[in-house]
């Protein structure tokens, strides 16, 4: 199914509107990710303000889980806009509302003024600013994906995706800075806003140079010009129809990358208070270094797929993060300094999280430009859903695992759910990737179908 790298056009040939859309790519991944880690970190240490001296340990967790609930709704509805109106102009709609979110957010009054109604209205505007960031990534990363040459998409898909970690590794560094300026009660009082009002900057400043740089890939362009006369896909052909084996295969992937989300990030930065007792300063610096280290090596995951295969390196990660995992979170927070704790933590993110390298390459070899930006959405989304329920049934777990088990348990789960999906999906060796996107999907598919119907009774 291989063809001549030649398939596509080199870094150096692209036009000008295709290096504008890898840069957009890269950068706009990482202002995504701006929003969506924003309040994991930035709200916590104004929780008193905002929810009210009652507030419950769990409302940092309703408020990432609004945002992460949004998104697979956005992954579907705005997947199939870019499928069928063209890339750019979806990706336009979804950076403005990513903004307005954001900017309305920042101006959200306190307890004070609304009671249980500032939380609320936080919670609403993070679910709809998780549809529109659905909708960034969904058509974004897909066109980044095919104005890259096929030898180079692994390495733009580790650029991209490394962004995630820098984006955590900058808010936490800047809510570091601003807790040391502006000292505790004033960052609660209005200086966590000023994060928010930069995040809705970004993203405006995305937006124009996005329509004045970016266009669609030749690729897209043609696809999307005859699709309108093609009958739609919907939800059923994705997920019970032609597309439903790569569609699932990624779903069980995911899964076991968003379990592992949840458990070395999310419960990993509350559990640096709670258990290894730092402070909010010395919990953010420890985030932060701990992003860096996953960041520099997610780049270098992406690239090595291209050499390895990718089947073959979710495979050995997916094992390294189910063995080595579990322990190293143990460590992590029942670390005895901030040192010892950032050093584990580090690891820990670099064992099992840094997998997500290969992942926008991957998606987006799974699926035929027609059904791309549909297919890379919903599994990219869809496939995080019961991951962040996290909150409802992690203390069930505890109950039967204890504290740490429970987590350690999620990780091991995580790592195994890796290796199931990439068992039941194609090889994708570095003959099989080295084509343009829809001869690599379409051999996928039968590797799929192979692969699907070896472990059937």
């Amino acid at each position: 199914m291989s063809a001549p790298a030649t398939a596509a056009p080199s870094l150096e040939r692209l036009p000008a509107a295709g290096r504008a859309a890898l840069r957009s790519g890269v950068v706009g991944n990482w202002i995504d990710n701006i929003h969506v880690f924003l309040p994991l970190t930035a709200l916590a240490p104004a929780l008193l303000v905002l929810a009210g001296p009652g507030a419950a340990v769990s409302t940092t967790s309703l408020i990432v889980l609004a945002m992460l609930l949004g998104r697979p709704l956005g992954g579907i509805i705005f997947g199939r806009l870019s499928d069928r109106l063209g890339r750019t102009r979806t990706t336009r709609v979804a950076i403005a509302g990513t903004a307005l979110c954001a900017l309305a957010i920042a101006l959200v009054p306190t307890h004070e003024v609304l009671g249980a109604g500032t939380i609320g209205a936080i919670l609403v505007l993070r679910f709809l600013g998780g549809i529109f960031v659905a909708g960034e990534y969904s058509a974004a990363i897909p066109l980044a994906m095919e104005w890259s040459r096929p030898r180079r998409r692994g390495l733009m898909s580790g650029l991209i995706l490394s962004m995630a970690p820098w984006a955590q590794a900058s808010i936490a560094f800047s809510v570091a800075a601003l807790l040391v300026v502006l000292g505790p009660d004033a960052y609660a009082a209005w200086g966590w806003r000023l994060l928010f009002v930069l995040g809705a900057l970004a993203s405006l400043g995305m937006l124009v140079y996005y329509s004045r740089r970016v266009t669609d890939a030749p690729l897209v362009t043609r696809r999307t010009a005859t699709a309108r006369h093609r009958p739609r896909t919907g939800l059923r052909d994705m997920l019970g129809g032609p597309w439903a084996s790569a569609f699932w295969q990624v779903f069980v992937l995911m899964s076991g990358l968003w379990l592992l989300t949840n458990a070395t990030v999310m419960v990993l930065t509350s559990s640096l208070a709670s258990d290894a007792g730092l402070p909010a300063t010395s919990v953010s610096l420890v985030i932060g270094v701990a992003a860096v280290g996953q960041a520099l090596v997610m780049a270098l995951a992406g690239h090595l797929s291209t050499l390895t295969g990718r089947r073959r390196l979710f495979l050995l990660w997916g094992a390294t993060a189910a063995l080595l995992g579990p322990v190293t979170w143990y460590l992590a927070v029942t670390a005895p300094s901030v040192g010892r704790a950032m050093l584990c933590a580090t690891a820990l993110q670099i064992l099992t999280v840094s997998a997500y390298g290969p992942v926008s390459a991957y998606l987006s070899e799974r699926f035929p430009t027609e059904v791309r930006s549909t297919g890379y959405g919903m599994g990219y989304s869809l496939s995080l859903v019961i991951p962040a329920l996290y909150p409802f049934y992690l203390p069930v777990l505890e109950g039967v695992l204890g504290r740490y088990g429970a987590v350690m348990a999620l990780i091991g789960l995580g790592g195994g759910l890796i290796m199931l999906g990439a068992a039941l999906g194609p090889r994708l060796g570095p003959r099989d990737i080295d084509a343009d996107l829809d001869t690599v999907a379409a051999g996928a598919s039968v590797d799929t179908r192979r692969a699907l119907e070896e472990v059937r009774p």
